[in-house]
Order: structure tokens, then sequence, then C-alpha cells
């Protein structure tokens, strides 16, 4: 192999998908980066449940990732209507609590925060039967854990994104209308948004193992939100913010700046040894350690680059 060849060679990159998939034509560009990099994990022992092992992905928690939804920085899954950002599909409710509470948070929110508020909103509200279907949800199909698609409830969809999401135009501006009711009256977002909405960028794993003595485990993973966790179809998006390396300038580190989701995803106590073991990480970084020992998350290493650069 000669000097040009071995050049070559190194500049390829490994996409992670097709190269003619929109995922793969998106990383090309430089408008995010390839998913697969060292991670580095805490794995902890429940202290409430010791057979309940908690894995932490902590290149991710440690990473500067903000959502982008309603600015500039976010360019959309769809292409074609990159103002609804990552809304195109509605949001699968998770059980009859999640449905619940959105109920809850409909009734509660004032139309001003809510662009496409359906005009049966109120009747139903004050009128409508359990057995009637909410005006702000249908009804699709979700695969179950054997593959199998099976009725499942989620957000309307009104031209090509879910019911919340207000267009661009809208006095409270781009973006999720329950979010920004949230915000503005200090709302709860993991109470008055669906389960996968205020998850996101947060992906939470959860499967029985045999431990090697033979006693059956819960192993909680909370990981990034990649594009793989939506499926097959996740290379299918146009773009996607997670190692876009625009949405990875946040003053603070994911593990403070979603503390509130992270809480309810692994509960208190284990958030608090979490957090410890994060700070006490920040504190050796500020000795000096080289970077690379932390394996910092791509995207951030690339938006703290810029930074540097004056971009």
């Amino acid at each position: 192999m000669n000097l040009g060849e071995e050049k070559n060679k190194k500049s390829v990159i490994n996409l992670g998908f097709p190269a003619h998939s929109p995922a793969g034509k998106s990383i090309h560009a430089g408008m995010e980066l390839a998913p697969d990099f060292p991670r580095q994990w805490l794995e902890i022992v429940d202290p409430d449940d010791n057979e309940h092992i908690i894995s932490l992905d902590l290149t991710w928690l440690e990473s500067h990732y903000s959502c982008a939804f309603g600015t500039p920085d976010c360019h959309g899954i769809d292409a074609t209507n990159p103002s609804v950002g990552c809304c195109v599909h509605g949001a699968f409710l998770s059980d009859e609590t999640d449905r619940d509470q959105l109920y809850n948070a409909v009734s509660e929110m004032p139309a001003r925060f809510w662009q496409l508020r359906p005009d049966t909103t109120d009747a139903y509200l004050t009128h409508g039967e359990p057995e009637e279907l909410e005006p702000w949800l249908e009804w699709d199909e979700l695969d179950n854990d054997e593959g199998e698609p099976e009725p499942a409830l989620k957000t309307a969809l009104i031209d090509g994104a879910c019911i919340f999401a207000n267009r661009p135009g809208w006095p409270t501006g781009a973006g999720c209308a329950l979010h920004q009711w949230a915000l503005a009256e200090h709302q709860d977002l993991t109470i008055v948004k669906p389960e996968v909405c205020w998850q996101l960028p947060l992906r939470r794993i959860e499967a029985y193992e045999q431990r090697a003595d033979g006693v059956e485990i819960l192993r909680t993973t909370i990981t990034e939100y990649e594009r793989r966790g939506w499926g097959n179809g996740g290379e299918d998006f146009d773009w996607y913010c997670t190692s876009a390396p625009a949405c990875h300038r946040n003053a603070q580190p994911l593990w403070q700046s979603q503390e509130k989701e992270l809480r309810a995803l692994i509960g208190d106590t284990c958030y608090e040894l979490l957090a410890h073991h994060c700070t006490k990480r920040a504190e050796v970084k500020k000795l000096g350690a080289a970077p690379e020992v932390f394996a910092l998350h791509p995207a951030t290493r690339a938006a703290q680059q810029q930074v540097q650069e004056g971009d």
C-alpha cells in the first residue's frame, strides 16, 4: 500500500449506517457525528434493592447536550417539515397513568399555549364520557415485546406532526405546547408530558437477567436516545440531534440539566450516587487529567473545539 492509499484509508469515515441512507448522508455532510465511539459506564447496585443493577452511560450523562427544538439549530427529522423537530410521529402513551396525566395537563393548560387545540376540547372536558376517545388522541399500532403489532394510543397527528406541536407564527413560538406551558408556569415536565417525550434525550432500557448464582435481577440501563433507539426507521431521519455538535453547547452536563428526569427514572438515592461520582470526576478533570481518560462525547468535544476556534 502506497502513502496515498494509506492516507485515503485513514480518512474513511465509519458512518454506522448505509452511505445512501439519510443517516449516512447527514453524518457524511458533517451535520452530526457517527454513533460508534468509546463510552464509559458506571454500574451501581440500588441501595434500596440489591437485586436491581443500574448501568449509567457516563459518556452521555457528562455530555453537554441540550434540546434545540424551536431554534434554528434544530433541523428536524423530516427535512420537509423541520419546524416540528422530532414530533412528526406523535407520542405513544405508555400506560393508563400516562393517559390520565395527559388528560389532566390538557384540562389545566390555558388555550393560549396550544395552537392546534381541538374545538371539541372544552365540551369533552365538561361532558365527555369515559368510553369516548379524547380529541387529542388516536389509535395506531405498536409492536409488543414479541414484535407483533397491537393497538396503541398516541397523540393525534395534524398536517404531518403531533397535535401538541405548535408551528411557527404562534405567539408562544414553535415547539411543544405542553413543554412551553410547563416552563412558563413551573409545571413538572415528567408529569405533564407523555413519558416518551419527557425521557428524551435519555433512554431507559429495563430487562431481567440471570446472575451467575442463578438469581434473577433487574438491570436498568440509562443511555443516549440515539437514532438506533427508534429501531430500523431511525436511519431514515434526515437529521438527528444527539450527536450534532450544534446541540452540545449547554453550560451544564446532562446529569445536572436533566436532574429531575433522572430522578424520575432511577430514583433519588441512585441519582445522588451518580451525582457524587460525576462531581468527583469533574474535580479530577480540573486537576489536569488527560481528556481521553474520560471518553468525552465526540459531539461535545467538537462543540468545544468550535468555541475555541471562534466559530
